[in-house]
């Protein structure tokens, strides 16, 4: 369980109570367990936009900023950038990114890396990715000369430390096997995982990473937003890509989850999104949750979802309305 501290802030709801640093894996990265999703910075959300949301997540203890070298071809990272030169803030934070997804460096053969990590790093305009992440697996190049490559970087200051996204668990297991022989190690697993959509990760995946005691950051953490409670009807779904995601989870069982979280909330005095999050974190593999916001004032509640303590009845109940 997590210890928690009062802080102040300025924020319009005033004085919030946010948990001590987690430690991801070994890295020795202390951090809040929350981690900002950045997939629609440059996509949904210009830089004016990014940076408001950057802004109220530092200055409220958000320490961890998740992007992807893909995500709006490198814009998210180029935005993220900008914000830590204008701001001052990079010995702040902690910039988790993922590589071998953009169409100029794609795959994770050991040159497609290196070349993807200085892009990256050139984008972000610092010396060094603190995890660095593949972006899902390349069948076409053995796991082990991608972490040679990684180990080539890490040596060199590059990278900090490396992590796995949507790895299969047999990946996985073969990545502890080059480990013990002295390859890096993954420091964290990042993988859609939610209230929504939790069939791909429970079962032999989360059973890998409990048993390699691999932290895990679920992505999407608020299946693209609809666990926010804004979509009820189809009426509510925007006509866009982001809105045809959440309309996905529209029908019984996404109504069922979502009354589920507003009784959750309302004994708690926060939002349905807030739940969502400490349901997460009460799972015993995940460290740290990702997702993105699409207004400032949303960021308060999710920082301070991280010491919601949800009784052991209401968490049968949510497992129950997404089962």
């Amino acid at each position: 369980m997590l210890g928690t501290e009062q802080i102040t802030t300025n924020a319009d709801s005033g004085p919030i109570t946010v948990p001590r640093r987690v430690t991801i894996g070994e890295t020795g990265f202390e951090v809040h367990p929350l981690a900002l999703g950045a997939s629609t910075f440059g996509w949904t959300l210009d830089a004016e936009a990014s940076g408001d949301i950057l802004d109220r997540f530092v200055g409220l203890g958000g320490t961890l900023i998740d992007t992807a070298d893909s995500y709006a071809a490198g814009r998210s990272e180029t935005i993220i950038g900008e914000w830590l030169a204008g701001r001052g803030t990079r010995d702040r934070v902690r910039i988790a990114t993922r590589v071998g997804r953009h169409p100029d460096h794609a795959g994770l053969a050991p040159d497609a890396i290196s070349r993807a990590v200085d892009a990256s790093l050139d984008r972000l305009g610092t010396d060094r990715i603190d995890l660095l992440c593949f972006h899902g697996d390349d069948p076409e190049v053995p796991l082990e000369e991608s972490l040679g490559a990684v180990d080539a970087l890490i040596s060199s200051g590059k990278v900090l430390a490396v992590g796995a996204s949507d790895l299969s668990p047999e990946r996985l297991i073969e990545a502890r096997v080059l480990a013990a022989n002295g390859l890096p190690r993954f420091q964290a697993l990042t993988t859609r995982y939610n209230l929504m959509e939790r069939r791909a990760f429970e079962g032999a995946t989360e059973l890998v990473a409990h048993a390699q005691g691999l932290p895990v950051m679920p992505d999407f953490a608020l299946a693209d937003g609809f666990l926010g409670g804004a979509i009820r009807r189809r009426a509510d779904v925007r006509r866009d890509a982001r809105g045809e995601r959440q309309g996905r989870h529209l029908g019984r069982r996404g109504l069922r989850v979502l009354r589920a979280l507003d009784e959750v909330a309302a004994a708690h005095g926060t939002v349905p999104a807030a739940i969502a999050i400490a349901w997460l974190l009460a799972r015993p593999t995940v460290v740290a949750p990702v997702t993105g916001v699409s207004r400032p004032e949303q960021v308060d509640a999710l920082l301070g979802a991280a010491s919601l303590e949800l009784h052991r009845s209401e968490l049968v109940e949510l497992d129950r309305a997404s089962a």
